[in-house]
């Protein structure tokens, strides 16, 4: 058996923070950001994909560290704009461009596209490097279409545009735990509890 007393997860984002801690609620392992772990660590996103984005910042924060670490990189695949923003989606237009303008920039790109045409989905992987040093990845996905408006206000990021088609709302209109339930993170991160789970139930050698 081997025990994890912490989790440090790679991020200073406290919306990411909150959405993490509630999806692992009732997880009897501690959350701590980077900040809260005095972290202070440079990371470079240099990945071709979510998930070599994930794995660098959790090896990055690791070799500080130690423990166990958790890192994620995610984004919103656009079809109708072959991918787009991708794993530029927070640098999407410039890391300090409101979301408001990213959104605006995207309904504008899809006007005269139907809804048949405006497919979607948002992509997470999450990284962990346990104690040992091994390492797991897991990546999680969420169907949905583009909107055309801004809509709902318990969401952040690109969610006030991003419809879930089960619904008929964006994920900025759903209550947080419906959201957490559907969400590429929610999807994500349960699939890397069990892995930790595995990870603890495994015996030392």
């Amino acid at each position: 058996m081997k025990k994890i007393e912490k989790i440090v997860f790679a991020t200073g984002n406290k919306d990411k923070v909150r959405e993490i801690n509630e999806i692992l609620e009732g997880f009897s392992i501690p959350v701590y950001t980077m900040k809260e772990a005095g972290v202070n660590v440079e990371i470079i996103e240099d990945g071709k994909s979510f998930e070599e984005n994930s794995l660098k910042k959790a090896r990055t924060v690791w070799e500080v560290s130690g423990g166990l670490v958790l890192a994620d990189d995610s984004g919103l695949e656009v079809d109708a704009l072959g991918g787009e923003p991708g794993i530029y989606s927070s640098r999407y237009m410039g890391e300090d461009t409101s979301y408001h303008v990213k959104n605006k920039n995207i309904i504008d790109r899809l006007e005269g596209v139907g809804d048949e045409k405006r497919t979607a989905r948002f992509v997470c992987a999450v990284a962990a490097v346990f104690p040992d040093g091994s390492e797991k990845v897991v990546r999680g996905v969420m169907e949905g279409r583009i909107g055309y408006a801004e809509q709902g206000e318990n969401g952040f990021g690109y969610d006030p545009i991003f419809i879930l088609p089960k619904y008929g709302k964006t994920t900025s209109e759903l209550p947080a735990e419906v959201k957490n339930e559907e969400s590429h993170r929610g999807k994500a991160l349960r699939a890397m509890r069990k892995e930790i789970e595995k990870y603890e139930n495994t015996d030392s050698q």
